[in-house]
């Protein structure tokens, strides 16, 4: 977590959102209880954020909350990620991975169920998006995947960093919860970057959105006006 930190007042006053949002979003579970920061100051006690997390938390809820209630923002942002799961004919519908890719994980995890779940979906799609870039070769998504196998899948950890190198032509791929504290030797080329915690909160709001699960009237949603009675 970046350790600069931002005051609630001015937290306030650059998003333009009320105590009473700040207050409700945290009551359901969109903005983390451990990101609220109790420091004593020459004022008394005041509350501090995370910097960068709170403000990039913030800027999704704002441009997701028109179209998903709260509720559905929760669901998106929560770690728990048990209730996604789709077969391989939903999957491919959502366009969000390729025949190629899901065959080539189905191979290397010698998965044999129906069903794929979240951590596997998202296996896939780190992948896809890699691969897509142009940045990374097929043989180095493969070694990328083997690692995911291996070591992220029977321990998932959202707050995991992925990264990928190269080096003369030869290719590393690592998994880390510090990878700012990483130090590669002269010369190595870091090729490729996801971001767990991120990539996981994109793919959960793609996966709602193509499916529909997310049914959203008029009445259904709250209003922030009334977060903040």
């Amino acid at each position: 977590m970046n350790s600069e930190q931002i005051s609630k007042k001015d937290l306030l006053k650059m998003t333009g959102i009320s105590y009473g949002q700040l207050y409700r979003w945290k009551r359901k579970d969109l903005i983390p209880e451990d990101w609220f920061i109790r420091k004593s100051t020459f004022t008394g006690q005041e509350t501090f954020f995370p910097k960068e997390e709170i403000l990039e938390r913030i800027a999704k809820i704002q441009s997701m909350k028109e179209n998903a209630s709260l509720d559905d923002l929760a669901n998106i942002f929560s770690p728990d990620s048990a209730s996604f799961s789709f077969d391989r004919k939903a999957l491919l519908a959502t366009e969000l991975v390729s025949t190629p890719v899901l065959e080539l994980y189905v191979t290397s995890a010698n998965h044999k169920d129906e069903q794929f779940g979240f951590e596997e979906i998202m296996a896939m799609y780190t992948l896809e998006k890699l691969l897509q870039s142009g940045d990374v070769s097929l043989e180095e998504g493969k070694m990328v995947l083997q690692l995911f196998c291996d070591f992220y899948l029977p321990e998932p950890n959202h707050k995991t960093v992925l990264v990928v190198t190269r080096k003369m032509g030869v290719s590393s791929a690592l998994l880390s919860e510090k990878v700012d504290s990483l130090h590669l030797e002269k010369g190595t080329k870091v090729i490729g970057k996801v971001d767990f915690m991120y990539i996981s909160e994109e793919l959960k709001a793609k996966l709602v959105s193509k499916f529909d699960s997310v049914h959203v009237s008029g009445a259904a949603k709250e209003d922030d006006s009334q977060a903040e009675a």
